[in-house]
């Protein structure tokens, strides 16, 4: 009387999707063993149309499995058992075929024409390395998807050469020696910037000025006329001043003021040691700016750390505003602004799309101190949705690891800035006469505040599609461009 000994042990079997595989053995045992078969999920296996299993009288075990399925991966186990004993022998079958579709890519705005597409690997590679991605685009008014990265070995791609303006949407496929995988779900929707900014030599003045490129198919006259015009009637030494308009054969130009210092988050993580008297006075200086806008009956409606400039060729450093793209005469018709980009610093009624008004702007000055004292975003989630939930919900605090060392005046301005009734909230004029705000306080924390989660901030915010940098690049503004608006 034997117990059950396997002579020749299953062995590893590596094949493609769809072929025939046959795993062998052969055991020896007196009296006869029962033998079970198992499969990847441990469950016994029978013969059926895809599986045969033939026992034979020599102890030879056969396992034929027909048109191999991804999901026939896995070990199998061959069981004998008799009165004597037991014995187990097992083999792995990888199926290899072409991948699984990777991860529904995400889309960002680098620039005007420039988006980086970033995506994770597909759950399963068909048991073979993915050699290389597929990244493809279509424009959202159209079913047609278009090759922009052949091949690629990275999991992040910089698309270039788009249309300012344009919407856009991509989606990736993965590849290995077997083929290509079916593509991912769309990415999110990008609106790229209609506009692009660079710095240009006057041929008149020989002086340097920052020149906004609005593309015609992205924008009407009307809009960028609107500007100009918004621009010529408020006027004011904190405000980035337009100096002449032309139009060109592809776009409509604003040639404005170039400040060079920079913005003013920037300027502020350069100090050696930032204190709250030092935000505090920033926060003044930008409520005097936004105070003479309102008093123009302007709301900005886009109100960021990229749009607050700081001036260093004047007596004490000042803050510009720039940007009024998203600016709006406010009268007595009630207004609903369409939401661009990232809603961090916009107010609830900008999201939820109902009117907005000059006091819109009083909720980013406080989104503003909050991010400049904490380095952190009171609202900031995981995603822009989440966002926008925490923002229309009033959902944030002040956490003792980034407020501890801030003083209760300064918080009680943020809290009062950020009330979710517009007509609640204090206008341009009264934040001006809050004790934290006003130059005769004095109640200010002397702790220094964290510069470096600043700096995270400020280089997080660079990664974002509504951060549209000035680019470097000298040209030529001159009369000959064309006729002026």
């Amino acid at each position: 009387m034997v117990a059950p000994e396997f002579l020749t042990p299953l062995t590893d079997v590596t094949c493609a999707l769809g072929e025939t595989v046959v795993l062998c053995c052969k055991v020896c045992a007196r009296p006869k063993p029962t033998i079970t078969l198992k499969g990847p999920d441990q469950s016994l296996l029978t013969n059926n149309n895809r599986f045969t299993i033939n026992i034979r009288e020599t102890g030879d075990i056969v396992l034929k499995i027909c048109n191999l399925m991804p999901q026939d991966t896995g070990i199998y186990k061959c069981m004998a058992v008799n009165d004597y004993g037991a014995a187990c022998s097992s083999a792995t079958i990888k199926v290899q075929g072409i991948p699984a579709a990777p991860a529904r890519p995400v889309a960002q705005e680098a620039s005007s024409t420039v988006v980086i597409v970033h995506w994770l690997p597909p759950t399963g590679s068909g048991n073979s390395a993915i050699s290389s991605y597929t990244v493809e685009y279509r424009q959202e008014d159209s079913l047609v998807w278009q090759q922009s990265v052949v091949s690629t070995a990275d999991l992040c791609v910089k698309i270039e050469n788009l249309i300012p303006g344009g919407h856009y949407q991509f989606r990736v496929s993965a590849s290995n020696p077997w083929g290509i995988s079916p593509p991912s779900e769309p990415s999110n929707m990008v609106t790229l910037s209609s506009a692009v900014v660079r710095k240009c030599l006057s041929k008149s003045t020989k002086k340097e000025v920052a020149v906004k490129f609005v593309n015609k198919k992205m924008q009407k006259k009307e809009q960028v006329a609107h500007e100009a015009d918004l621009l010529r009637h408020v006027q004011h030494p904190q405000l980035v001043a337009l100096i002449d308009t032309y139009e060109s054969p592809t776009a409509y130009l604003l040639v404005l003021e170039l400040v060079e210092d920079g913005r003013l988050l920037d300027y502020l993580v350069a100090h050696d040691e930032l204190m709250e008297e030092k935000v505090a006075f920033f926060i003044k200086d930008t409520l005097e700016a936004l105070q003479h806008l309102h008093t123009c009956r302007v709301a900005h409606l886009d109100l960021k750390p990229e749009n607050l400039l700081v001036d260093l060729h004047v007596p004490v450093p000042c803050v510009k505003l720039s940007d009024l793209g998203d600016s709006v005469q406010v009268s007595n018709h009630r207004y609903v602004h369409l939401l661009l980009g990232n809603p961090e610093f916009a107010a609830p009624e900008l999201i939820q799309g109902t009117p907005v008004s000059l006091s819109s702007d009083v909720w980013s000055i406080g989104v503003l101190a909050y991010v400049m004292l904490s380095g952190v975003s009171p609202f900031l989630d995981e995603s822009l949705e989440e966002t926008c939930v925490n923002i229309c919900r009033l959902d944030f605090c002040f956490p003792a690891e980034y407020f501890c060392g801030i003083s209760q005046a300064a918080k009680d301005f943020i809290v009062s800035a950020l009330n979710q009734d517009p007509r609640k909230r204090p206008s341009s004029a009264s934040c001006l006469q809050h004790p934290w705000v006003s130059a005769h306080s004095g109640d200010y924390s002397k702790t220094p505040l964290d510069t470096i989660r600043l700096a995270a901030f400020i280089d997080r915010r660079k990664q974002l599609h509504d951060v549209r940098p000035v680019t470097n690049v000298k040209g030529m503004v001159s009369s000959s461009m064309g006729h002026t608006l």
